[in-house]
């Protein structure tokens, strides 16, 4: 009987960058799927077509995996791309809608084309996962900072109220955004409950933020 050859013996030649990418994309797939305990770099390089210590080859450790997995998806997000159109709006004077609006719009078709992010980030979070903390770390806590310091600004100069603490106001932002595309995503797929654009949504919510915030006595 002839011995069945290991898939890894007949995978087809690639550059690194193009195996290095390769990679990546097998490894975000199952671990949306099936999460981060249910996925072995053993089954990832299976899949690949190539050893487990090939694997490490390219990925010398499970944490720079990690972190070249959470890069792979934010370059895919335009998530630098979107703090630097963020930080270039609030440095010419972009009215409070414009900004709030952008940054809400870009986030929810993102969510809607590639649902495998969110898929993942939820089970990194409910497993406990060291990728939940990565991403919170490298991506959400610049977003923190960067609009809760363009929000302390303006309580400053008098147009939002300063009776809030901006970071709080940061959070119910991105609550709204991310229960929203969560809602839309995976419990009410069918739109049964609500049926809107997402421009609708991003307008609808920026409104409803700017104007629990705004101080009324000085008006915008």
């Amino acid at each position: 009987m002839k011995e069945k050859q290991l898939k890894f013996e007949t995978a087809p030649r690639m550059s690194a960058d193009e195996r290095k990418n390769q990679i990546l994309r097998i490894a975000i797939d199952l671990f949306s799927k099936k999460g981060f305990k249910g996925t072995t770099t053993k089954e990832i390089a299976q899949i690949a077509g190539i050893s487990e210590a090939m694997l490490f080859k390219h990925f010398a450790s499970k944490d720079e995996l990690y972190a070249a997995m959470l890069d792979y998806k934010s370059c895919q997000a335009g998530i630098e791309e979107t703090f630097a159109s963020l930080e270039e709006a609030i440095e010419k004077g972009a009215d409070d809608e414009e900004i709030f609006y952008g940054l809400i719009l870009k986030a929810l078709r993102y969510h809607e084309s590639d649902q495998e992010f969110l898929r993942l980030l939820l089970h990194s979070a409910l497993e406990g996962h060291e990728f939940s903390e990565l991403f919170v770390t490298r991506k959400i806590a610049p977003i923190y900072e960067l609009l809760g310091k363009y929000i302390e600004k303006r309580q400053k100069e008098g147009v939002f109220r300063d009776d809030v603490n901006a970071r709080l106001i940061v959070r119910a932002f991105l609550g709204m955004m991310v229960h929203h595309s969560m809602n839309k995503i995976l419990w009410d797929s069918g739109q049964r409950l609500l049926q809107v654009s997402d421009e609708e949504a991003a307008r609808s919510f920026s409104d409803i933020l700017l104007n629990g915030i705004r101080n009324k006595e000085v008006g915008q």
